[in-house]
């Protein structure tokens, strides 16, 4: 069994050497000897019950062991000097009752008590050089009887002195004898730790004294040996209260000495494991106890560090100057102030890093300080991360160019200004032209690069008053300190020529614009939120008026703005309370002057605005996304009325751009035939040309589906905007619908005749019908069938009309188209309305 110093808990703990356990002392007293156990043997024996319950057998087991050894090892400690008193008591009696009793019994005791007292050292020797050694429980055990052997010997060897001496004495002699049986009995204190050993030691010379004292035929003799066993009765009383502090004190400090090498090698695998590290200084603020994990950290060894100062530690070196953060900490140490989780920075180099230190005082029993104790952790990794969070809070990524948020508190700030200082913020607000089209064309990558060199030719503008943003996609804006307009036009004019130039990226000669909104702070706005408005509602009239361009916020726009929003909310309520309507315009054959189709009209008729005209509305439709559900509800409304008409008879609807991108058109479109009973080939489909522009899957994939359900679709306005003859190649279409500009001036203008030709012979050749809108004259109609041309709409025939109109109209076309073509009308066809419309 290890000694107490050796025991240890843990991975590395020693066990003792697997020998037979033999009985102990208290267990082989039996079963009939239990109280007398628990009475002898406070220690092992008394707690051994809750210790068991609270500790794991093998470890209950293990302290059992080293409590024992410690007991043992403190008795035989004192085995020295209990041995040189009883050989000096042994003597005093030969000296003193030298010639009052026989010689040969003081000469005989003292030979007793010396040998014996030899044997104690002889043994408590022995016990020494065994001490750094481990000792198993069979030699705990009998470390133990030779101690109680060596007890019960002296014991008994003293017990014969009062009945030997106490008779044949005088008097003083008789005091003699009682007051060295009270001392000898006194020396249980000091063989204590062990009750057995003090018990045995004990009992022989109480019992001894007792029979003395007792048989000498007197009174004081009967008194005194009376009070001599209730005086050894409470000496062993205190021995068996002393031997269990003994046991518990012992316990306590193996449990302490196994806490404290657990706690180190927790300590140690903390240390290796994170990146935290621990740390001590004395208390004149050098280090103390330095680890492998402060040295690795510090870049310096073990041997450097010990020793040196703790604020060397902090700045890198004794020669450096200390980083953010450490001045403060050597200020609380100084102060003795415990801190927790302060940031020191230490300048490295060219790298920077950060500890976070934490610390406290430390003081000893007395109170007196000793230096300070804490932990540290190397938190550079985590301070970059949100050094990099709070740059991404602040500033955009692609760009580097701040961001929203800078921007709503920098114009915060400027709004202030500008109200106490007379001066001027303008605000100009940027949208890149072009910048859609090159991001759709040469893919993401360019378009990131592309506004990367933007936010490169602004970044010098920075300073000096000036402050760039970028707000989020192609915008950007520039907050501009200034004395009036005329400085804010000044900056946009080189906003716009700055950014206009060309860029070259990977090989792509990208050209773009620039659009620039201006508002200003006081004139226009007194806070961001207002300020930002008026200069994107200025944006908006600069981008109307062509790219490139600037526009200085006026109060006229924002009572167009207001005029606007009023007339959102009352497409939303049209379309709550059902407001619109449907009007018919049809379009003529002018092979035989029949009505072949009906293009669907939209009307708005509100109570408060009157008729409104499409021309107003639709757009804000489109702008706000209400014109999905106003499609929804024309093409539903238009199937509906085809359903009653003619067979021949189909019925044309227009479709916004922005309508036909929705995922769910031709879901739309084939939920309008189901209900309607109409047949796919009697719908027709208008688009503009803006749709074949934009080759999105959803696009490309919708125009193929309508295609393949045998819905036609007709082109129209062609001739404007972005006519090409590619994609009536790819997307081959039923119908071209030539705009009502060529047809205007087609009796007067060469140019419009030759336009309207050249269509015509490419549609021949490409088997498309041709329908010519805008046809108000007999003389236009005549030159539009000369050349061939399929059907024709305009007022000449029928503006558009409401659906309790259509049947008249089917019948009342024919005779009028006779008498405007007379050479060219056949004859009157016999309308079949009547009968299919019944």
């Amino acid at each position: 069994m290890a000694s107490p110093r050796q025991t240890k808990t843990g991975p590395g703990a020693a066990r003792p050497r697997p020998a037979p356990r033999p009985a102990s002392l208290p267990g082989r007293l039996g079963a009939t000897g239990g109280r007398l156990r628990r009475w002898l043997w406070p220690g092992p024996a008394a707690q051994a019950a809750p210790e068991a319950s609270e500790t794991a057998p093998a470890e209950f087991e293990r302290y059992v062991l080293a409590t024992r050894f410690g007991q043992l090892d403190e008795t035989l400690k004192l085995a020295n000097y209990s041995a040189v008193t009883h050989v000096i008591v042994a003597a005093a009696v030969l000296v003193f009752f030298w010639g009052e009793a026989s010689a040969s019994y003081l000469i005989g005791l003292f030979v007793v008590v010396t040998t014996t007292s030899c044997i104690a050292v002889a043994a408590a020797w022995a016990h020494r050089r065994q001490h750094s050694e481990s000792m198993s429980d069979a030699d705990i055990a009998l470390g133990y009887r030779v101690s109680n052997l060596i007890a019960v010997a002296l014991g008994a060897a003293w017990g014969t002195m009062p009945i030997a001496l106490f008779s044949s004495s005088d008097s003083d002699h008789r005091m003699l004898v009682v007051a060295i049986a009270a001392g000898l009995i006194a020396d249980a204190y000091v063989i204590g730790p062990i009750l057995s050993v003090a018990l045995v030691f004990t009992v022989p010379l109480v019992a001894g004294s007792f029979l003395g004292l007792a048989r000498s035929g007197e009174l004081i003799g009967a008194h005194l040996a009376i009070l001599l066993t209730v005086y050894a009765a409470f000496v062993l009383f205190s021995v068996r209260r002393m031997s269990h502090l003994s046991y518990q004190r012992i316990l306590d400090r193996v449990r302490v000495s196994d806490q404290n090498e657990t706690i180190g090698l927790l300590l140690h695998e903390f240390e290796e494991s994170t990146s935290d590290w621990l740390w001590e200084t004395d208390r004149a603020g050098c280090f103390n106890h330095v680890s492998p994990r402060v040295a690795q950290v510090a870049g310096r060894t073990v041997e450097a560090l010990q020793g040196s100062p703790f604020a060397a530690f902090l700045a890198g070196g004794a020669d450096r100057a200390l980083g953010a953060g450490g001045p403060e900490v050597l200020a609380l140490i100084r102060g003795r102030t415990a801190f927790r989780d302060h940031v020191v920075e230490l300048p490295r180099g060219e790298e920077t890093r950060w500890w976070q230190l934490s610390g406290k005082p430390a003081y000893d029993k007395a109170g007196r300080f000793t230096g300070f104790r804490g932990v540290g952790s190397d938190i550079t990794a985590s301070r970059k991360s949100e050094d990099r969070i709070a740059f991404l809070a602040s500033y955009d990524p692609l760009t580097g160019l701040a961001n929203r948020a800078l921007f709503q508190d920098r114009a915060t700030s400027e709004c202030a200004r500008a109200a106490v200082s007379g001066t001027s913020c303008a605000l100009l607000y940027l949208d890149l032209d072009g910048f859609k089209v090159v991001n759709d064309t040469f893919g993401h990558g360019v378009g990131d690069q592309l506004l990367r060199s933007v936010a490169a030719r602004l970044q010098p503008l920075n300073g000096e008053g000036v402050w760039i943003f970028r707000l989020g996609g192609d915008e950007f804006a520039v907050l501009q300190r200034c004395n009036g307009t005329a400085e804010a036009i000044a900056l946009a004019e080189r906003l716009i020529a700055l950014v206009s130039a060309s860029y070259l990226i990977d090989a792509v000669k990208a050209e773009i614009g620039v659009s620039v909104g201006i508002a200003l702070t006081p004139q226009n706005a007194e806070d961001p939120e207002s300020l930002l408005r008026k200069a994107d509602l200025a944006l908006y009239r600069a981008k109307a008026k062509g790219k490139g361009s600037f526009y200085v916020f006026e109060n006229e726009l924002e009572v167009t703005q207001r005029a606007r929003r009023e007339l959102e909310a009352d497409i939303k309520l049209a379309i709550e309370r059902n407001e619109l309507a449907l009007h018919y315009q049809p379009l003529t054959s002018l092979r035989d002057g029949r009505v072949v189709c009906f293009e669907a009209l939209l009307r708005w008729n509100n109570p408060a605005r009157g008729s409104v005209s499409p021309v107003e509305f639709i757009p804000v439709a489109e702008a706000t996304g209400m014109i999905v559900a106003i499609g929804r509800y024309v093409l539903r409304q238009a199937c509906r009325e085809a359903a009653r008409w003619p067979r021949h008879i189909r019925v044309a609807v227009n479709i916004s751009p922005i309508q036909f991108r929705t995922t769910g058109f031709v879901e739309d479109i084939a939920a309008a035939l189901a209900s309607t009973g109409l047949d796919p080939d009697r719908l027709e489909i208008e688009i503009t040309e803006s749709v074949f522009l934009d080759k999105t899957a959803i696009t490309m994939t919708n125009l193929n589906e309508l295609r393949g359900m045998g819905i036609r679709i007709a082109l129209d306005d062609f001739g404007t905007g972005y006519s090409s003859l590619s994609y009536l190649a790819k997307f081959p279409v039923d119908k071209i619908k030539i705009d009502r500009s060529f047809v205007r001036d087609i009796n007067s203008s060469d140019e419009s005749l030759a336009v309207i030709e050249a269509i015509l012979a490419i549609a021949q050749k490409l088997s498309i019908s041709v329908t010519a809108e805008g046809v108000e004259t007999a003389e236009q109609a005549r030159i539009l069938k000369a050349r061939n041309c399929s059907d024709i709409q305009g007022y000449i025939l029928s503006p558009a009309r409401p659906a309790g109109e259509i049947f008249d109209i089917i019948d009342r076309i024919p005779q009028d188209f006779a008498r405007l073509l007379p050479a060219e009308a056949p004859r009157i066809w016999a309308s079949p309305v009547r009968a299919v419309g019944a």
